[in-house]
Order: C-alpha cells, then structure tokens, then sequence
C-alpha cells in the first residue's frame, strides 16, 4: 500500500516528511546501482533528480535545515550528470550512496531548529559531492574523454559551478580534513518487510473460526438426511399396509388409511425444502468464510521485493571492497509473502548472498580468465510452487568441490574413512549445514562456504521448510529453499494415531504409502519395507510406530500399513498411523505460553468439522526417533490379527472414465470394495449377479440413466432397500427434487463435490468400510 492509500491524519509533519524520504532513497538506491550497471537511461536520471528534489522541498517545509543542503547539493550533482557536465562512475555512486545513508539517518535523528549529531559527517559528504562537480567541470562531455581522477588531491577544490548553499548557509563546523573517496562499507541493514496490520493474527483466527463454523452444518444436514431415510421408510411401510388392506377390502380402514397418507404427504415436501435450504445456506457461508480468510489472510503478505530492498545495495558495497563486480538480479519481485515469513528469512538470505560474494564469486581477472564475464552475477528467485513458497539463491562463482566437502567430513570425523566415499552428491551437500562445518584447512584460511549456512538451515526448519544445496564446481552454487506460503494457515496431513486426530505439515512429509503387511522385512530388531522398483532402484525405509514415539502405546499391524515417510537422507523413517484421513488448510492456533515447549508438538489447530488437533513438530519428531533408537528401543508395530470383518462392497456407476475411476481409488484406499459399470443397464446387470451394500450413481448415462435405475432398484423386491447415492453435474432444485422423489437417499452435486464430502456421505449410509459404525 503506498502512501497515497494510507490514513495519514493520524501523522505528524515530521513523520511525513521520514515517510516520504524512506520511499526517495528506495528510488535513489535503486537508480544508482542501474547508474553503476550501465543499465540507466535518460527516465531512471529524471526519476533521481525528482527524488533529491522532492526530498528538498519536503526538508524545507518541516525546517531540517542540514536535509535541505544534502538533497540539494545531490539534485546538483544528478542535474549535472542529466546535463553531461558530470560522469558517475564506481566512485562517484559511493559518494551518492553515502549521501543517501546520511540522508536517512538525518531525517530518522535529525530536530527542526536543533544542531545535527552529523554536522562532521555532513561537512565532509557535501565537500565530496562538490567534488563531483569539480573534477569534471573542465571535461568535454564527450564520451572518449579520459577518466578524471578521484577527488583524492588535498588541494582545496575552486567553488563550483552550482553553488551548494543557495538554499541556506551552512552550519558553522570545523574545516574537515579532505577525504579519499569512502571505502566500500557495508550497507545499512535493509529495511523490515512492512509490518502487518495490527489484529491481523487475531482476524485470521476469527475468519478460520468463521469457516469452521459453517462447516458445522455438515453434520445437520446429514441428520436431516438421516430423518429423510427413516421417513421414506415410513412411507414406504405405509404404501404396504394401504395394498394389505386394499386387500382385505375394509373400506373404513382403506379411508383411514388415505387420511394418514393425506395427512403425512406434506411432510416429504417439507424435508426436502429444508435439506435444500440448509445445504443452499450451507455453500453460502462456506463460500463467505473461505472469502473472509483470502481476504484477512492477503493483508498479512507483501511483495518479495518489499523485504528485499536492501540487498543489491549490501552486495554492491561488500563487493566493492573485495574487489569484485557482483551484480543482483531479482526474479519474481511481485510474488506474495507472508511478512512475517519474509521477515524471519531475512538474515538467511543475507547470509547466503554474503557468502555467495565472499566464498562464490571469483575476481575480474580470475573469471575473465575462465571465460566468464568480468562481473558476477547472483539470481534471487521467488516463486509460488505446488501451494508453498520458493527461494532460489543461485551464483555463477566457481562452485563447491564436492571431494572438498568429503575430505573435510572425514578429517572432521563427521563421516568414517569407510563409510565416506559412499556418500552420494546430494548428502555431502548436506555437510554444509551443519553447525560449524567449514571448508578451510587452517585457521588463517579465508572460511568456507559452511560457515553461517546452520543460520539459514535453523530458520528454515523453525517455519517447516526445507533447504537443499546444490553445486557445479566452476559454474556455481544454489541453494533451494521450500517455505509454507504462510505461517498462519498451515497445509497439513491429518493422520489418526491410537484413536487420536493429528497433523503432519505437508512441507515436511514426503510420501504417504500403504503396504500389506507381509512386506514387513525385520533386519537386526528393526523393521523396514522396501520401496520403489525392484533392483538397484529399490530403497529401504525404516518403519517406526507413531503411536510409541508419541508415547501412546505399540501400533498393531492389520493387513495393511498406512506409512508417512518423514526425514531425509539417513534420517528418514515410515511412521506407521492408524490411518490417513488426507490433507486440510489449517488455521495455525500457537500453544498457550504456560505449557512451555512440548515435545513433537508445533501448535495446535481445529479440524474442518470442528475435532481438536495437534500439529506435530517433525524435526523434533525426527530427535525423538533418535533417542528411542539410541536407547536401544525397538521402534516397530506389535503383531496383530488381520481385520476379521469382510469390506463392504460399492458399486459405482458412471459413463465418465475420470470420475468412474476417481471414485473408484477414492472408496478403494478407505478399505471399500469397488466395482464400477459404465452405464445404468450394465449396473443393473451387475446388481442382479451380486451382493452390494452401496450403489452410487450419475444421472446422465447411455441406455439407462441413473433415476431408471434408481427405480427398477425401488420396485425390485430383493434391491428394495438397497442404499442408493445420486452424484450428478445437475444441481437444481428440481433436479435433487427428482433424484429424492424417485428414493435416492443422498444427492451430491459434482460442483460442490470434494474428497471428505463423499467419505462422509459413504460412512453415513453404510458405515465405515468393515462395518464399524453402521447407522
């Protein structure tokens, strides 16, 4: 939001005018460092000018007397490079970047009426921008003309040719002595990505709160569902008392008989006017809440480039005093991150560029030796990927020798002489974040490329992310960082472990498996499945009961196994759940304060129907592995019976493959037993040859559609009773009015459809897939 947006009545003179100086000196910096690349043009020249006058004007109105001076002596000197009067090369953008530092610091500490704490400083910055002036005031303009030497000659420089001081005199100080031209310093740190509106934390709980409250109604509705099936048997016992008496042809019992059914008619109305209107209401507030917490949650991100601001400029100066050319190049600036993500990733970041600077990129000769340009180059990437957040920080230095880093484990006794050479690239890139893993063989050696990289390894790891480097020795260096996009909503794996609901951030698990049980292999006490394909490709995963790690007692194998693969490398284990109940947005609710740190626990959350849960900590999942293994513990599943109870068995019935097949691994990887038809009159057929417990069907098929097979079902004396689910693209009222009156007992649109909706709708007609739960 830029200023022109805010409320700004609330602000004093003086705050507008850091305000405004804040935003002129982005301008400034960024034009100077494209000034420097040769990549300015005549626009970037008038857009600087206008900056240090705008800044000018503003000083004057608040009465910051030593700002008016600075910004004029700068607006002379760009006027001047606009004009040709002037060049600015590396030495000449020092100066004006020490001038824009000094600017700030000004406005930030700076009373109108009182003396500067910066009069020295400001003395000795207007006497080098004066000698801007001076050293090419004589100089064709052409552009063959000779470099001028920097302004190093203590000789007092001749008044130039625009005077610095018509705005208003100078503050009386001692004469400085004359400066060489600044060293190459370090930038002052870039300024904070913009804070968060205040409440905004509490507004995001509120608006999940809102969502979750919505999703109440689902359990209504299926009640009112529920009273519709018990209704449409009373109906239907109805319909066989009215044939029973017609039969034995007592006409004083046949009129009570069509007064009761007279008398109960309006009641299917009135059942199915409500179902509509809860479930009309019900995707309303779901729609609402869902726009409600886009919306909250959108005022909590900034650009990339927002929280970035001040990087280039911190590797031009640390460049600038090794000597180097290191030029920045952001790619994806508008990409959108959460403030608190960004701000959290700021000293990483820094970290990584310095040392892609100090550690990455070689001297002009040295790269223009190996065939590359004189200058480097460091690519900063932000993007949106698979819902998370990515970094990319790429050089094209000269590498990381991966037999370096194998050498360096072993004299560190990080890995065993033995055991070294097996290490894969990616593994050994792993070294180099861990804590005090350098490359140096001595102590006066400059350090290496793992010095601070456990910095950026720890922050990422505190806000569930992932980061993996990458080398080729000679060409450079990138390190990918994988980041939730925000820390406030969580995409997360529900899991149940010993009857209890937790989370899993999906950032940190790698792969969920299911495998029978027979696959189970045990080497040594422990136990492990094979994965992948057979052969050399095949990989070996640990399995360890989630249920023991958590302290909640052994897991029991059945038939099959629900695995979560968690970990990387070594470190990477299959932890066996009770069962995956798939993935959900999660409204992050942090820990109250009193329980201190819990072990494998992140925070908290509530499920989308409301269940309590908490998310689980993965690294400190990964330690506490660990330590069981350490102690000897056997992290592995107690022997149990198989299921007894045979699966319940679906047909499905749709002419679509996609949706036929979708439904089909749906109700499969829940323990159902599927069959699909592709039509109504090929599952009519199979309905005729077999036992099934559930028929779910569409409505628009070949030969027979899903309302006549509905009601060949409703007339046939063995299929009668037979649960019958419409799923159908066609959501009007008549439409469900239709499929109900023709005795279907759930009607489920296709637009609203998702994955939990028709689990749930299963579950609630026939119970749980071995038959726990019927109704």
């Amino acid at each position: 939001m830029s200023m022109d947006d805010e409320d700004l009545s609330g602000y004093s003179m003086l705050d507008l005018f850091r305000m405004e100086t804040r935003e002129q000196m982005r301008v400034l910096t960024d034009g100077l460092l494209q000034l420097e690349q040769g990549t300015a043009d005549a626009a970037m020249l008038e857009a600087m000018m206008r900056a240090a006058h705008s800044v000018k004007g503003a000083a004057v109105i608040v009465g910051l007397d030593p700002a008016v001076r600075l910004a004029h002596a700068m607006e002379d000197v760009l006027v001047a490079a606009q004009e040709g009067r002037a060049r600015l090369d590396a030495d000449g953008v020092d100066v004006l970047l020490g001038a824009v530092d000094l600017l700030q610091e000004l406005a930030l500490t700076s009373e109108p009426g009182k003396r500067t704490p910066h009069a020295n400083r400001l003395a000795r910055t207007l006497t080098m921008l004066r000698a801007l002036l001076d050293r090419d005031a004589t100089a064709p303009a052409a552009p063959a003309a000779p470099e001028p030497a920097p302004a190093t000659d203590p000789t007092p420089a001749p008044e130039p040719a625009i005077a610095l001081e018509s705005v208003i005199a100078p503050e009386p100080v001692p004469e400085p002595e004359p400066a060489p031209p600044a060293p190459a310093r370090e930038a002052a740190p870039p300024p904070p990505a913009p804070a968060a509106p205040d409440g905004g934390g509490d507004l995001l709980t509120l608006a999940g709160q809102a969502r979750l409250q919505a999703g109440q109604l689902r359990p209504w509705i299926a009640g009112l569902q529920r009273y519709k099936r018990y209704q449409h048997g009373v109906f239907d016992a109805l319909e066989r008392l009215q044939d029973a008496i017609r039969t034995t042809g007592d006409p004083h019992l046949a009129e009570l008989a069509q007064r009761v059914a007279d008398r109960a008619a309006p009641l299917r109305d009135t059942l199915l006017q409500t179902i509509e209107g809860a479930e009309h209401y019900e995707r309303r507030a779901l729609s609402v809440s869902a726009r409600l917490a886009d919306e909250v949650l959108a005022l909590s991100m900034c650009r990339f480039a927002d929280g970035v601001r001040g990087l280039p400029r911190m590797v031009r100066d640390l460049a600038r005093g090794l000597g180097k050319d290191v030029r920045v190049e952001i790619d994806g600036d508008a990409t959108l991150v959460d403030r608190a993500v960004l701000a959290r990733m700021d000293a990483p970041l820094n970290q990584l560029l310095r040392n892609a600077v100090d550690h990455g990129i070689e001297l002009p000769a040295e790269r223009t030796a190996a065939g590359k340009p004189a200058h480097g180059t460091i690519r900063l990437e932000a993007r949106h990927r698979g819902g998370m957040l990515s970094l990319v920080v790429e050089d094209d230095g000269r590498g990381v020798d991966p037999e370096r880093i194998r050498a360096a484990a072993v004299r560190r006794q990080i890995a065993a002489p033995a055991f070294a050479p097996a290490l894969s690239q990616a593994e050994l890139m792993e070294f180099l974040f861990l804590p005090g893993f350098s490359l140096k063989d001595s102590a006066t050696e400059l350090s290496g490329r793992g010095v601070g990289l456990d910095v950026v390894h720890d922050t990422v790891r505190a806000l569930n992310g992932t980061v993996r480097a990458e080398s080729a020795p000679g060409a450079g260096f990138r390190t990918v960082i994988t980041l939730p996009l925000t820390q406030s909503i969580v995409r997360a794996l529900v899991v149940d472990v010993a009857g209890e609901a937790y989370a899993l951030p999906i950032a940190r698990v790698e792969r969920v498996l299911r495998v029978p049980a027979t696959a189970v292999l045990t080497l040594q006490g422990r136990q492990y499945v094979k994965t992948g394909a057979d052969g050399e490709d095949s990989e070996e995963l640990g399995i360890v009961a989630a249920s023991q790690v958590l302290g909640l007692g052994e897991a029991v194998a059945g038939t099959d196994l629900a695995l979560v693969a968690i970990g990387t490398g070594r470190e990477r284990y299959g932890l066996a759940v009770d069962a995956v109940h798939g993935e959900q947005s999660l409204t992050v609710q942090p820990l109250e304060p009193t329980f201190g740190k819990l072990r494998d626990v992140a925070a908290g959350a509530l499920l989308d129907d409301g269940t309590p849960v908490l998310i689980l900590d993965v690294p400190d999942l990964l330690q506490s592995i660990a330590r069981l293994l350490g102690t000897g513990a056997a992290l592995r599943l107690a022997p149990g019976a198989p299921a007894a109870a045979s699966a319940r068995r679906v047909l499905v019935v749709d002419d679509s493959l996609t949706v036929r097949e979708m439904q089909r691994k749906l109700l499969a990887g829940r323990g159902y037993r599927v069959d699909v038809a592709l039509d109504g009159e090929d599952g009519w057929n199979q309905l005729r040859a077999a036992d099934y417990d559930l028929v779910i069907t569409d409505i628009d098929m070949p030969r027979l559609d899903g309302i006549g097979l509905l009601e060949r079902i409703r007339r046939d004396p063995r299929l009668h009773r037979l649960p019958v689910m419409i799923v159908s693209y066609k959501d009007r009222p008549e439409d469900r009015a239709r499929g109900l009156e023709a005795g279907a007992d759930y009607y489920l649109a296709k637009g609203a459809f998702h994955d939990a909706t028709l689990l749930d709708a299963v579950r609630d007609l026939v119970g749980a897939a071995h038959g726990e739960g019927t109704p």
